[in-house]
């Protein structure tokens, strides 16, 4: 399974995005789908997962909404009311569990999420 994400971009704080991530070469309904973000100096963070249910970081939830497509082999990110500590490269993963980065199987290339002040 091949992951690409889009949708990243330089916004201004209080502004929204929304993260795309692509799977292709198999299908990812069988999988458990995470985001994950790594500002610059600073260790890969859990974002949001989903699976049955949508699970959250602390410091997104209420803000962030995490939802898949399995038909179209899809999943996305809503990011709303964004602030500057969002700033960071953006990772699509699946196949793993929960909240460790380093349990899941698949990864895309980030995209460059900034939020200017």
């Amino acid at each position: 399974v091949q992951l690409q994400a889009s949708g990243g971009g330089l916004v201004q704080t209080g502004s929204s995005l929304r993260l795309s991530c692509a799977a292709s070469g198999g299908t990812v309904s069988p999988y458990n789908m995470a985001w994950f973000r790594q500002a610059t100096g600073k260790d890969r963070e859990f974002v949001a997962g989903i699976s049955w249910n949508a699970y959250y970081a602390d410091s997104v939830k209420g803000r962030f909404t995490i939802s898949r497509d399995n038909a179209k082999n899809l999943v996305s990110l809503q990011m709303n009311s964004l602030k500057p500590e969002d700033t960071a490269v953006y990772y699509c993963a699946a196949g793993g569990m929960g909240v460790r980065s380093n349990s899941y199987v698949y990864w895309g290339p980030g995209t460059q999420v900034t939020v200017s002040s």
